[in-house]
């Protein structure tokens, strides 16, 4: 065809008639919204098949004409696939008509090419069912991490847990260990003190000052002058 495709919307947009300016515009629908009208008007396709595979890695998942070629979704023979219609849907020479004008310009443009309609839902199917798969295969992705993790969680607890048992172990150990040294040395304490008494009984017959101490252990002191 030497005609690009809207030229082929001329007679339909002339014999249906744009909306008055006086009248109320109502709220633009999305290209998927057309397409579905289409489609009912039409009949509904058959179905689009078992969910597609992929038969390669999807390395970004934003990027969702790698999706599609990753799911090997081919277009139709013809070319007319449901991202093209929805190119033609917002067109700026058919975007402002009324929503039957331009599905009737969509479907004159089709019938024109020799592109079914149904084939365009078909794609349009196909490349539901693969993002439908791929958020499948991307959930079920992330529920293993999840499960992984939270195995991985739990041992790193496990270990903390058994590591802080250990250590606070320890400490009641070091604890134990210096009350009873605490405990034999207030005892020895006890007897030193004893034997510094009688020490300072013996020495008290013989000095004025006695020098022996009788409580804590104090600086050595000058020895005294005796009596």
């Amino acid at each position: 065809m030497s005609k690009k495709w809207y030229n082929l919307f001329v007679s339909v947009d002339e014999s249906s008639g744009r909306p008055a300016e006086s009248e109320a515009t109502p709220p633009t629908p999305t290209a998927a919204d057309a397409v579905a009208d289409i489609a009912r008007s039409v009949g509904s396709p058959g179905p689009a098949g078992p969910p597609p595979t992929f038969a390669a890695s999807v390395s970004n998942s934003l990027s969702f004409a790698e999706i599609y070629q990753a799911a090997e979704i081919h277009p139709p023979s013809h070319g007319f696939t449901i991202e093209k219609v929805g190119d033609m849907l917002r067109s700026e020479h058919i975007r402002t008509m009324p929503r039957d004008v331009k599905k009737s310009s969509v479907l004159v443009a089709l019938e024109a090419v020799g592109a079914p309609i149904q084939d365009v839902i078909q794609d349009a199917m196909k490349r539901d069912q693969a993002l439908d798969t791929f958020e499948s295969v991307q959930e079920k992705a992330l529920n293993q991490l999840e499960a992984r993790k939270q195995q991985e969680n739990q041992q790193i607890q496990a270990e903390i847990d058994r590591v802080l048992a250990e250590n606070r172990s320890r400490i009641q150990a070091n604890n134990d260990e210096v009350a009873k040294e605490k405990e034999r040395f207030f005892a020895w304490r006890l007897k030193k003190q004893e034997e510094e008494q009688k020490i300072a009984d013996a020495v008290s017959y013989f000095v004025t000052d006695n020098p022996i101490t009788g409580g804590h252990a104090a600086p050595p002191a000058q020895a005294p002058k005796p009596q």
